[in-house]
């Protein structure tokens, strides 16, 4: 049976950076060395140089996102140096207590969605993909090799989605007469067994396409990496600035930066107080600061994105372990299923 057609949505609009004003008002005056490790179209790049920044290191994965900004690079001549790498080595690109702030801006970017052939959307048709960095496992390597139980526990997991046996079982049951290769057969399929989502609701494809992307991507893993190499490579009094998209990222920025400033857990009469820690950070935004409305109707991202802060202290950095700020974790690298 054919996948029927989608009506696209109108994504061709300007890639504006989300809460860009909300960072600038509480990272101004702005001096000294950033690295933006998620540098995409490089707005927030732009910003933090025109606002006073002496150098900027802007790092990505994409090699598309480096690409597209040597057209303009030029402009700020060596003030601004692109490397090509995950931001979860920026100490290792920058350098241990060399940076005056970090700017990340979490998940896919808007630019990826738009290119159909990079497999993001289930709005526009193009191969089941969704490698940010264009090698590795793709997304159709696991919709279509993985088990059912490993599938279920993947939608589960990374796309907080309740249906994800259910899910997990058509996709199984699917493959076997055909691989599933675009992601119009995957959302048709999802379409397809998933009850109509009521007005305000997300596309019945919306938490399964995350799952799958964040698992290709080891999103949450480069995201832990990332927040613990930022801790090494920011000198005292230095910015941590961090834009999140959903529940899981921005659960793990806040317990990141709770546990960081001495705000985490004190213990009870029943649980041991842990040993004294100096705090690494003190929080700058004491919430996640969200969206205003002007800004949401003129750039649909920003309804979902959250902004936190925190500046490093003078204290050293120590190790982290992705379970205590909430990371989820599956192993999908064993099995003869690869």
């Amino acid at each position: 049976m054919p996948v029927p057609p989608i009506e696209p949505e109108n994504t061709e609009t300007p890639h504006v950076p989300v809460l860009l004003d909300p960072i600038m008002d509480r990272i101004s005056p702005v001096s000294g060395v950033w690295l933006d490790g998620t540098f995409g179209a490089g707005g927030y790049a732009r910003a933090i140089m025109d606002a006073g920044a002496e150098r900027l290191i802007g790092v990505d994965r994409d090699p598309e996102a480096l690409e597209r900004a040597a057209v303009w690079a030029g402009e700020y001549g060596d003030r601004l140096q692109l490397v090509s790498g995950c931001f979860g080595d920026l100490d290792k690109i920058a350098g241990a207590g060399t940076l005056d702030g970090v700017v990340l801006d979490i998940g896919v970017s808007s630019m990826q969605i738009d290119q159909a052939e990079r497999g993001f959307s289930f709005m526009k048709d193009g191969p089941l993909d969704m490698r940010m960095g264009q090698s590795g496992l793709s997304a159709a390597g696991i919709v279509n090799k993985a088990p059912e139980k490993l599938l279920a526990d993947i939608l589960f997991q990374f796309g907080e989605e309740r249906a994800s046996r259910k899910i997990a079982k058509a996709i199984v049951m699917d493959r076997k007469i055909k691989p599933f290769e675009t992601t119009r057969q995957l959302a048709g399929m999802l379409e397809r067994i998933m009850p109509r989502p009521k007005p305000g609701q997300p596309h019945a494809a919306t938490r399964s396409f995350q799952a799958l992307r964040i698992v290709v991507n080891d999103e949450l893993g480069e995201l832990a990496r990332g927040l613990a190499a930022a801790e090494v490579a920011l000198k005292e009094g230095g910015l941590l600035v961090v834009v999140t998209f959903h529940s899981l990222e921005d659960r793990m920025v806040k317990r990141f930066m709770q546990e960081r400033s001495g705000a985490g857990p004190k213990g009870s009469r029943f649980t041991p107080i842990d040993e004294a820690i100096e705090p690494a950070f003190t929080k700058i935004t004491r919430k996640a600061v969200v969206g205003e409305e002007a800004e949401i109707l003129a750039n649909p991202r920003a309804r979902s994105a959250k902004l936190r802060i925190s500046r490093r202290t003078a204290s050293a950095a120590d190790t982290l372990n992705p379970k205590d700020i909430g990371m989820p974790y599956l192993d999908i690298t064993k099995g003869a299923w690869m």
